[in-house]
């Protein structure tokens, strides 16, 4: 051997791994049973149903979208796991809905990775469960640093998980086998890391905490449609104006027709871009609209004239008709601005979050889990009197807070308020 392959570390001390020793590359998780078929009939479903049916333990559940290529938020592919069941994939495109699936798997719990994303969507095709387990939420309670799928799967199970395709446009038929792969290895690996996830809440006195998230999750109330949801235009802020704001709301609403019409993402008709383009430009006429570089192709091109029509209803509505600039969010201002407008709720701010962030090291956890930050925020900004652990906690309650996070935080943010106040 040479020389600098005999050197060693000072006595006591371990030997130090050589720079070009990187460590062994994790095995990767494989399929249990090879790829599973496509369901898409009802005779294959009934024979999936009875099978998830006559399992035993909790039910891995994913779901796919096509987000970015068609209109809406549809599943176009929910897949299933349970030991003793099988891996199921179904294709919910064949069928008016998959509520028989739900009803036979209710007494069971379903566990999910990032439930919320996932749960609208199954929804509208029928998949309602009683009961969810959710393995991105139960690891952030637990504190863990990275809380994606794949990253868990390797720091609890030691496996790599090889992901890629989640972005990929899962309306597309036949699916490819290797996305089907993807998606089947997903569920697979769900029920050992519930395990692992399970035992370790048990341990450290947080599995009562979880449940009451679950059930905060399955039970959260669809969202009400948005007021104005053409404001939410990327780039708004670079417009100035009712008349170009109302020349926005008209694209956004002539975008979002067709777009339906088409089941197309909006985003693949006009881009954001363009209808902010077109609002601050201004074009005098067609030719001057075709002549702006974010209208010289794709849809934005073949659909040029509904574009031109959208921005002349647009200038021919009547002052009082056109957009008002946007009103002020309800709720508190950003909090960079407390200091000037209100300089006793921004000192109650500071010592509420300093407060807060000791509970959650003590306990291990983001402190954005221990509370809702709004919740936090709003009771900063305009705290109801007496500021005590009952008003703290009522006001909690009320913005949104679980029993355990109100137990947790009502007395250190009431302190956190008296002493501010007594300055």
């Amino acid at each position: 051997m040479s020389s600098s392959s005999t050197s060693s570390a000072p006595s006591g001390e371990p030997p130090s791994i050589a720079e070009d020793e990187a460590p062994a590359p994790l095995p990767s998780v494989e399929l249990l049973a090879g790829l599973p078929a496509v369901v898409s009939t009802p005779e294959a479903l009934h024979v999936a149903i009875e099978a998830l049916a006559g399992g035993e333990g909790p039910i891995a559940v994913d779901a796919e979208r096509a987000s970015g290529f068609k209109y809406g938020q549809r599943a176009y592919l929910v897949q299933f796991y349970r030991r003793g069941g099988g891996t199921w994939l179904i294709d919910p495109i064949g069928f008016d809905d998959l509520s028989p699936l739900a009803e036979a798997l209710s007494e069971s719990t379903w566990i999910l990775h990032a439930a919320s994303q996932d749960l609208p969507c199954m929804r509208e095709v029928g998949l309602v469960p009683t009961r969810i387990f959710d393995t991105e939420l139960a690891a952030r309670l637990l504190g863990r640093d990275r809380v994606g799928l794949g990253p868990l799967v390797e720091s609890e199970l030691g496996l790599h998980l090889a992901k890629g395709h989640g972005a990929a446009d899962w309306s597309r038929r036949p699916l490819p086998d290797d996305w089907l792969r993807y998606a089947a290895l997903d569920v697979e690996v769900l029920v050992d890391l519930y395990d692992v996830l399970v035992a370790d809440l048990v341990r450290s006195g947080k599995s009562d905490w979880a449940e009451e998230e679950f059930r905060s999750v399955l039970h959260q109330p669809p969202a009400p449609p948005r007021r104005d949801p053409w404001r939410r235009t990327s780039g708004m802020h670079r417009v100035r104006g009712r008349r170009a704001l109302g020349i926005v709301r008209a694209l956004w609403v002539s975008r979002d027709e067709l777009a339906q019409r088409m089941d197309v993402s909006p985003g693949r008709i006009l881009p954001d871009t363009a209808i902010v383009a077109a609002a601050t430009a201004s074009p005098r006429d067609r030719d001057a609209l075709a002549a702006l570089p974010e209208f010289r192709k794709g849809h934005a091109a073949r659909h040029l004239d509904r574009w031109w029509r959208a921005i002349e209803s647009a200038r021919s509505l009547p002052e009082d008709a056109l957009p008002a600039p946007a009103l002020a969010a309800e709720g508190p201002p950003p909090a960079r601005v407390w200091r000037d407008r209100d300089p006793a709720a921004a000192d109650r701010l500071a010592r509420a979050r300093a407060a807060l962030a000791d509970i959650a090291d003590a306990h291990s956890m983001p402190v954005e889990n221990l509370v809702p930050p709004d919740a936090v925020r709003r009771w900063a900004w305009d705290p109801p009197e007496p500021i005590d652990p009952d008003s703290v906690g009522r006001a909690l309650t009320g913005a949104g807070a679980r029993p355990w996070q109100v137990h947790l935080c009502a007395g250190a943010l009431a302190a956190a308020g008296q002493e501010t106040g007594a300055e």
